[in-house]
C-alpha cells in the first residue's frame, strides 16, 4: 500500500502538548486525563466498548493513564456502554466520559463513540484487560511520526499468555481470518483482529465504516487495504481476561468471513466463474472437434459436461459484475469481464449481443426441429453442436435480461 494519509498536528493540538510540557515537572496520568468539559483539545482519544465489564474496567482506565503520563500528552477515556452492572459507574467515577449508544452492537458501540470523540488520534481496546494499554506509546508513535495511517498491536507475533486466548483462535481461527483479508484485501498484517489498534482522525474518516457487528473489526482493515492507507504493527501482550467472554467462537467467525466474502465478489463470483468458463470452454472444444489427448477420446457427455459448467461460469460472472454496480463493495470486481462489461457495455449493446447469440443457436435449433419433421418425426442422435446451440441459447437469454437489469441499476 503505497498511499499514506500525513497528518499534520492542528494549532489545537499544538497547544495542548504546550500546555502539557510548559509545567516544571512531568504531570500525572490523572492531570493528563481530560474531562467532557474540558476547555483543553485532547492529542488521543483511547474508546471502550462494554458490555459487563466491571471486573476489568479499572485495571483498564488505570494503564491509559500510565501512558498518558509516559507519553506526556493530554488525553480522554470514552466508554461506549450497554452494561447492566456497575461498570459505567466505576468508568466515570474514575474520570472516563460515559456514553450509552442508542442502538445494539459492538461495531455500533465504536461508530457511536468516535463520533463524540475530540482527539488528533483514536485509540481502540477491549475493556476487560486482555489489552495493556501501556503499550499505547509505541503504536501512537507510528502514526504521529508518519509512519503510518493505523497502528495495530500484533498478539500473534507478540506474546500470548497462558490462558488468554482459546487454542482454536490462536492456531485456526485468527490465522485465517487473517490469511482472508491480507489475501483479499492487502491487508499485510499478521494478527487482523487484535482489537488494539491506534489511527488517525483522518484515516478514521478515510475508511468509512458502517458495519453495527463484530464485522466491524474486519471492515476497519478491509477499508484501510481498498483506500491505500498505510497499517503497522508492533507485537503486543495478550492477557487473560476479566469476566465473562462475549465472543460467540462460531457465529462471530462466520460473519467475519460473509463479510469478507460479500465486499469482495471477484473473489467469491467473479474468479470462479471465470476459472469455470475456461474450464467450460476447453470440454466443449474438446468434444466439438473430436480431440484427442493421449489417446483420450472427448464425446457428448464432455461436451455436456463443458456446457454446464460454461452456464454456470457465465452466470457466476454476471453475478460479479451485478455485486459491484449494486451493491457498492470494499473491493469490487476487477476482472476483465467486470470491467468490460461495467463499463463499456450499455444496455442496448450487451442486449444486442445477447439476442445475436441467442438466435444463433435459436437457429440452429429450428433446423434440428425442421430436420425432425422431414424425417417423419424419427429419433435424431445427439450431437456436441446440439449442445453448443443449448449453451448459446442460454447464454444469449442471460445477456439480455442481465444487460436490463444491469441498466436499472445504473439508473438508479
Amino acid at each position: 500500500m503505497s498511499t499514506k494519509l500525513r497528518s499534520t498536528p492542528d494549532v489545537s493540538q499544538q497547544e495542548t502538548r504546550e500546555v502539557a510540557d510548559s509545567s516544571d515537572g512531568q504531570l500525572s496520568g490523572d492531570e493528563l486525563l481530560l474531562p467532557a468539559e474540558s476547555d483543553l483539545t485532547p492529542t488521543l482519544s483511547v474508546v471502550m466498548p462494554t458490555l459487563n465489564e466491571e471486573g476489568g474496567i479499572a485495571e483498564c482506565i488505570d494503564r491509559i493513564t500510565n501512558a498518558l503520563e509516559a507519553l506526556q500528552v493530554y488525553g480522554e477515556i470514552v466508554v461506549s456502554d450497554s452494561s447492566t452492572d456497575r461498570t459505567p459507574e466505576i468508568a466515570a467515577e474514575m474520570g472516563a466520559i460515559v456514553v450509552e449508544p442508542d442502538q445494539k452492537g459492538y461495531g455500533y458501540a465504536y461508530l457511536y463513540a468516535f463520533e463524540k470523540a475530540r482527539g488528533d488520534y483514536i485509540a481502540m481496546g477491549d475493556a476487560d484487560t486482555t489489552y495493556d494499554f501501556e503499550e499505547l506509546p509505541k503504536l501512537l508513535d507510528l502514526v504521529e511520526s508518519g509512519e503510518a495511517d493505523m497502528a495495530m498491536g500484533s498478539r500473534l507475533e507478540g506474546e500470548i499468555l497462558p490462558g488468554s486466548m482459546p487454542p482454536l483462535h490462536e492456531h485456526v481461527g485468527n490465522p485465517l481470518l487473517t490469511k482472508f483479508l491480507n489475501v483479499f484485501y492487502g491487508a499485510g498484517v499478521s494478527d487482523a483482529h487484535s482489537g488494539m489498534r491506534v489511527f488517525s482522525r483522518e484515516a478514521w474518516e478515510t475508511m468509512d465504516c458502517d458495519s453495527t457487528g463484530m464485522e466491524f473489526a474486519s471492515e476497519m482493515i478491509m477499508e484501510a487495504g481498498a483506500k491505500d492507507l498505510e497499517i503497522a504493527e508492533k507485537p503486543i501482550t495478550y492477557h487473560p481476561r476479566e469476566g465473562e467472554a462475549n465472543l460467540e467462537s462460531f457465529p462471530d467467525g462466520w460473519r467475519h468471513v460473509r463479510f469478507m466474502l460479500v465486499n469482495a465478489p471477484g473473489y467469491l463470483f467473479s474468479g470462479p466463474g471465470f476459472g469455470m468458463m475456461l474450464v467450460g470452454v476447453l470440454g466443449l472444444a474438446l468434444a466439438l472437434f473430436g480431440l484427442e489427448i493421449s489417446g483420450a477420446q472427448f464425446g457428448i457427455r464432455t461436451g455436456i459436461a463443458g456446457g454446464l459448467s460454461m452456464l454456470a461460469g457465465f452466470q457466476l460472472m454476471f453475478f460479479g459484475a451485478f455485486a459491484t454496480v449494486a451493491s457498492n463493495p470494499v473491493r469490487g470486481s476487477s476482472d476483465p469481464f467486470t470491467t468490460w462489461f461495467t463499463e463499456r457495455v450499455s444496455l442496448e449493446r450487451g442486449a444486442s449481443l445477447g439476442a445475436v447469440v441467442f438466435l444463433g443457436g435459436v437457429v440452429y435449433m429450428g433446423l434440428l426441429v425442421y430436420t425432425w419433421v422431414t424425417s417423419g418425426f424419427s429419433a435424431l442422435p445427439i450431437a456436441v453442436a446440439d449442445v453448443a446451440a443449448t449453451v448459446a441459447v442460454v447464454v444469449g437469454l442471460q445477456m439480455v435480461f442481465g444487460s436490463f437489469l444491469l441498466g436499472s441499476f445504473n439508473n438508479d
